[in-house]
C-alpha cells in the first residue's frame, strides 16, 4: 500500500484561509478537495493519504473526520486541538465520538507560527502533549530549524509519545545551507520515538528552478539520521503546487530514494506511515 502521509484540503467559502492572502500564494488561493487529488494520486500509484489540519480550528477537524469517513482515499486525519486547554482530553474524546472519529490518528499545532522559540517547553503545552499520548495519538511537529532545540527537549521529556517531524523542519534549501539544521536534525533523530516526513522540500527550494540535486543533501541527511523505517513520504499537496505538480513531487521522492533496497523504499512509501499512524 502506497501512502501519501501529508495532504491538505480547503474550501474558501466554508472557512476563510487568511494565510493565503500573501501575494506569493495566489496560485493556490482557490478550493481544493479530495476529488482534485484522486486522479493525480491514482496516476502516481498512491492508494491512501493522511489528511492534515490547516487551521487551528476544532470545527475544521470535525469536518475532516467526516470527510475521511466517506472518502476511500483518506486513511487518517491529523487534526487540531488546543494543547494549552485543560479540557483537551474531552475535546479529543468528543472528536472520536463523531463521524469518522476512528480515523483520528494524530494532532498538530502550527508551532512554526509561534513567536516563542520555546513554546513547546511551556507547562501547559507539555500537559497537552501528554494528553495526546494518553489518547494513543501521534503528535506532528511543525517547526522551523531554530525551534528544533525546543522540539528535542519535548521529545526527550515524553519518551513514550510518538512524534512526527513535518517537512524535515523546513531546512534552508534555497540558500543551500546545511548547518545548523543538519546537526539539530541528527540530534532529534537519536530519540527513537520520532518519525520524519520526507515532505515539503520543493517549496523550501527555489520554486522556479529547483532540481532533485538541490533536495538531495537534505533528503540524504534525513534518511541517514532516521533510517527508512522512520521516514515517510508526504506530498504536502496542494501547497506543493507553488513549486511542482503532484507527479513531480512523487517522482522527486522516488529519485531521492532510488538507492534504497526495495523493502526500504516500501517503508518510505507506506510502511512507516502505516505503523506510525496505525493505518490498517
Amino acid at each position: 500500500m502506497r501512502i501519501d502521509a501529508h495532504q491538505h484540503v480547503w474550501e474558501l467559502a466554508r472557512r476563510p484561509q487568511t494565510w493565503l492572502d500573501a501575494p506569493e500564494l495566489t496560485a493556490i488561493r482557490r478550493d481544493f478537495g479530495p476529488a482534485d487529488l484522486a486522479p493525480r494520486a491514482r496516476a502516481a500509484r498512491i492508494e491512501r493519504t493522511v489528511l492534515v489540519q490547516v487551521l487551528p480550528d476544532v470545527a475544521e477537524t470535525r469536518e475532516f473526520l467526516a470527510l475521511a469517513a466517506v472518502d476511500p482515499l483518506i486513511a487518517g486525519v491529523v487534526g487540531w486541538a488546543d494543547l494549552t486547554s485543560p479540557g483537551m482530553a474531552d475535546t479529543l474524546a468528543e472528536l472520536r465520538e463523531g463521524p469518522g472519529g476512528d480515523l483520528l490518528v494524530g494532532v498538530r499545532h502550527l508551532v512554526q507560527g509561534e513567536a516563542d522559540p520555546d513554546w513547546l517547553a511551556r507547562p501547559d503545552v507539555r500537559r497537552g502533549l501528554r494528553t495526546v499520548g494518553e489518547a494513543a495519538l501521534c503528535y506532528d511537529l511543525l517547526t522551523l530549524p531554530h525551534q528544533l532545540p525546543s522540539a528535542i527537549e519535548a521529545v526527550r521529556a515524553l519518551p513514550e509519545q510518538p512524534f512526527v517531524l513535518d517537512h524535515l523542519s523546513k531546512p534552508p534549501i534555497a540558500r543551500g545551507e546545511l548547518e545548523p539544521w543538519a546537526g539539530r536534525l541528527r540530534e532529534l533523530a537519536r530519540e527513537p520515538n520520532v518519525f520524519c516526513k520526507l515532505s515539503g522540500l520543493v517549496t523550501e527550494a527555489d520554486p522556479d528552478a529547483w532540481t532533485v540535486a538541490d533536495l538531495r543533501p537534505y533528503a540524504e541527511t534525513a534518511l541517514d539520521a532516521f533510517g527508512p523505517d522512520r521516514i515517510m513520504f508526504g506530498s504536502d499537496w496542494p501547497v506543493c503546487l507553488l513549486a511542482a505538480t503532484y507527479e513531480q513531487v512523487v517522482n522527486a521522492a522516488e529519485e531521492l530514494t532510488a538507492h534504497l533496497a526495495p523493502h526500504e523504499r516500501e517503508q518510505v512509501f507506506g510502511g512507516t506511515a502505516a505503523r506510525c499512524y496505525g493505518i490498517a
